[in-house]
């Protein structure tokens, strides 16, 4: 199989960046997700964010495996949302099928003003 130009390049340094960072590099963003998700638990997400939305409780590895990115995107939105709520700050929360980049302007343009 050819790769597409430029393509195959980034896939090796991608792996040489890897290999130069160590063998538990590839596995640094699963432990990221489940710090996350313990410091969620904490803030009680599951049920001040999750049951008012009537969504189901994220696994220990939501968001560092790629599955349905439209519903990791609006899990991540109603999280962000909630959190910037939570933090003192008035905040709508978005809908499933708003625009993606509206969304996520808004919750940068919010952020910034922290």
């Amino acid at each position: 199989e050819e790769a597409a130009p430029g393509r195959r390049g980034e896939r090796e340094r991608s792996e040489e960046g890897l290999a130069e960072r160590g063998p538990g590099a590839a596995f640094h963003m699963f432990v990221l997700m489940e710090d996350l998700l313990d410091k969620l638990k904490l803030l009680s997400y599951e049920e001040e964010a999750l049951r008012r939305h009537n969504m189901r409780p994220l696994s220990r590895h939501y968001f560092a495996l790629p599955t349905n990115p439209g519903e990791q995107f609006f899990m991540f939105c109603t999280l962000a949302a909630w959190l910037i709520t939570k933090a003192g700050r008035p905040f709508e929360q978005p809908q499933e099928y708003d625009d993606p980049n509206a969304v996520i302007s808004n919750v940068l343009s919010e952020l910034r003003s922290f």
